[in-house]
C-alpha cells in the first residue's frame, strides 16, 4: 500500500523565515550602530590641519614633533607649562615643525559632558577657521582647565575662550559641536592610551627614559 505523501509544515517554515529575517534585520542594526559609534563625522579642513592624521602644524622644521593632548589632562597642562613656549619658539624660528594632537581620552573624568571630546573639537573649529590664533586658543585652554571629576567647561564658555583669543569666526563650530567626534577618533587610529604622547619623525618617545627624554630637550632647546 502506498504510503501517504507528507505534507510540508507550512507554520514551522512561516516561524524559520521570520527568525532568519529578524536575525537578518538585528544584524543590519547592530552594524548601523557600530557603523554610528566610530563615525567621526565631516573631517576638518585647512592651511595647518591633516585631515587625515588628525595633526595641527606649526612651523616648516625639518623634524617633526608631535604631541598628542587632552584638554581635561592635568599633566598635558604641566608638560605645555614646562615645555610649550620652548616647542612653539622652535617652530617659530623653523627648527622643528610642531604638530599638535588634540584627543579625547578622558570623557568618562567629566560627568557625561563629553568635554575632553567638546575641547578637542572646539581646538579643530580653530585651528579651520581662525588657524593663527589655534596656538593663543590651545594655551587659553590650559589657563583655564577644569578639574578632572567636574563636567568641565560648557560650549558658551569654550566659545567666550576662542572669542578672547581673536578666533570669533570658529563660535559657531565649537557650539555646534561639529568636530566632537574627531578627538576619540584620532585616539584611537593613533592608539593612545594616555596624554601627553610625544613622537619625533613617527618615534613614539618614553619621556620616562633618559635617552629618549634627551632626545626631546635637545631638539626644543
Amino acid at each position: 500500500m502506498a504510503h501517504a505523501q507528507s505534507k510540508p509544515n507550512w507554520f514551522a517554515i512561516g516561524i524559520s523565515i521570520a527568525v532568519v529575517v529578524v536575525l537578518v534585520a538585528l544584524g543590519a542594526v547592530v552594524v548601523w550602530l557600530n557603523n554610528q559609534a566610530t563615525d567621526a563625522g565631516p573631517a576638518p579642513k585647512g592651511e595647518i590641519i591633516n585631515s587625515e592624521t588628525g595633526a595641527i602644524s606649526f612651523g616648516e622644521g625639518e623634524d617633526t614633533l608631535a604631541v598628542y593632548i587632552d584638554f581635561m589632562c592635568p599633566i598635558c597642562n604641566q608638560f605645555e607649562q614646562q615645555y610649550g613656549e620652548a616647542m612653539q619658539k622652535a617652530a617659530a624660528d623653523g627648527k622643528i615643525t610642531l604638530e599638535y594632537h588634540p584627543i579625547e581620552i578622558l570623557d568618562f573624568r567629566s560627568q557625561g559632558s563629553a568635554y575632553s571630546s567638546r575641547a578637542a573639537g572646539a581646538m579643530f573649529c580653530v585651528a579651520e577657521e581662525a588657524p593663527e590664533k589655534a596656538i593663543d586658543f590651545m594655551n587659553a585652554m590650559f589657563q583655564n582647565q577644569p578639574d578632572e571629576g567636574t563636567a568641565g567647561l560648557t560650549d558658551d564658555q569654550i566659545s567666550e575662550i576662542a572669542k578672547g583669543a581673536g578666533a570669533e569666526a570658529a563660535a559657531s563650530c565649537i557650539e555646534d559641536g561639529t568636530y566632537k567626534k574627531w578627538g576619540t577618533a584620532q585616539a584611537q587610529q593613533h592608539e593612545i592610551k594616555g596624554t601627553p604622547t610625544v613622537e619625533i619623525n613617527g618615534k613614539r618617545l618614553d619621556m620616562s627614559n633618559n635617552a629618549d627624554f634627551q632626545k626631546f630637550t635637545d631638539l626644543i632647546g
